[in-house]
């Protein structure tokens, strides 16, 4: 078995990605974590989805293909030009909506709005800093019972010369040791952490 072949990325994906080569944007998630992203999207049908980190639109775009007909996404980035990127290729979804600001501000919101969202959320894809090293509990809260939380980019990078980041051994640590989810922890693409919310 080849993990590598028949990914299958979804139409926009080819352009999304032009787009970041243009622009010289390098962190848009491999084609690995895009079908692993795609197939755990298909998993809760009618689901709420949040995305932590648009970034161009690239994972997003895997997002959208494993969604269903009556499933939403809400995805947050901080860089309007990046959000414009994704928007010009994926904006047109009725399923999707973009929001351009602080996620951590935007994490705050959902938690302590009237209209809280907290236990309300399907799958949660933490693709930045925000919803990882920063803002954990907050973000686990919204996961509903039976909803997935997932990261990426676990492993050490070749800049660093593979030096392990302290700060993503904390967050495997604080994942392991959560008494409300069970993890599974995937030495594979960047590096990713499944966590699923008990019942």
């Amino acid at each position: 078995m080849n993990d590598q072949e028949g990914l299958n990325p979804p139409p926009q994906a080819a352009q999304v990605l032009a787009e970041a080569t243009a622009i010289g944007f390098t962190l848009s998630c491999d084609d690995q974590t895009g079908a692993l992203l795609r197939t755990l999207a298909a998993s809760k049908p009618g689901g709420h989805f949040l995305e932590i980190g648009t970034g161009v639109g690239y994972s997003t775009s895997w997002l959208l293909a494993g969604m269903d007909a009556d499933s939403r996404l809400v995805t947050v980035e901080k860089e309007a030009s990046h959000n414009r990127i994704a928007m010009k290729y994926l904006g047109g979804d009725p399923r999707v909506s973009f929001v351009t600001g602080d996620a951590a501000k935007f994490i705050g919101e959902l938690v302590t709005s009237d209209e809280t969202m907290a236990g309300k959320l399907d799958f949660i894809f933490a693709d930045t800093a925000t919803g990882k090293l920063t803002h954990l509990e907050e973000v686990l809260s919204l996961v509903k019972p039976g909803g997935i939380f997932l990261v990426d980019d676990m492993l050490p990078k070749a800049e660093t010369n593979f030096v392990p980041d302290p700060r993503y051994i904390e967050l495997t640590e604080k994942l392991e040791n959560h008494p409300d989810f069970v993890i599974t922890k995937l030495g594979w693409a960047s590096g990713l952490i499944i966590a699923t919310r008990k019942a």
